[in-house]
């Protein structure tokens, strides 16, 4: 085996210390010049492949990872985190779908109001940020997801995300939803 190039021990050396993920660009410049950070990368991956741990990349942020095959032994020392309401993973959902999009916005795909407190746990949780303000009259706050919300259920990018034939081939959706979706469906051929 071949010792490990500059480049990869000086990616190695910023992931390793690094506080959270890091974008390419935090990389390089952690890294200093000269360092080929791609290289770095392709390398480290390379010679992790059959470690307990290695680099990866969620929503353009790299880091280290538990390897998958591991991650069983580290769930039995980990707190069991708080389970969220109905609402507030109805509201992720629809933010992750939709976003950016404002309380007014997840009100009327969700049928009903939500509380302040609703996205203050999704806040405070990481997993959702405000987003801006939408140009139009009153301007509301909007919202939209984050790379540790990525991180988190394991997501490269918002393109990740299931579709409607992977969450029907998975059982979760309600046989109402089913309905609802067939009749959407024809009503809309219909207006063709």
């Amino acid at each position: 085996m071949n010792p490990p190039s500059h480049d990869e021990r000086a990616v190695e050396a910023v992931l390793f210390a690094a506080e959270a993920p890091m974008t390419l660009a935090e990389i390089r410049a952690a890294a200093g010049e000269g360092v080929d950070v791609a290289e770095g990368l392709r390398a480290l991956a390379e010679s992790y492949a059959a470690r307990g741990i290695h680099p990866v990349e969620r929503g353009g942020r790299w880091h280290f990872q538990t390897a998958p095959d591991l991650a069983h032994i580290l769930r039995r020392t980990r707190e069991e985190p708080r389970k969220l309401s109905r609402a507030a993973i109805e509201t992720l959902a629809i933010i992750a779908y939709h976003e950016p999009v404002s309380r007014a916005e997840i009100e009327a795909i969700r049928g009903v109001q939500i509380s302040k407190g609703t996205l203050d746990v999704l806040m405070e949780a990481g997993w959702v940020r405000p987003a801006g303000r939408r140009e139009v009259p009153g301007r509301p706050l909007i919202y939209a997801t984050t790379p540790a919300f990525l991180t988190h259920f394991g997501l490269t990018s918002r393109r990740d995300l299931p579709g409607i034939d992977d969450l029907r081939a998975a059982g979760l959706l309600d046989p109402i939803d089913e309905v609802m979706l067939n009749v959407e469906v024809e009503s809309g051929d219909d207006e063709g």
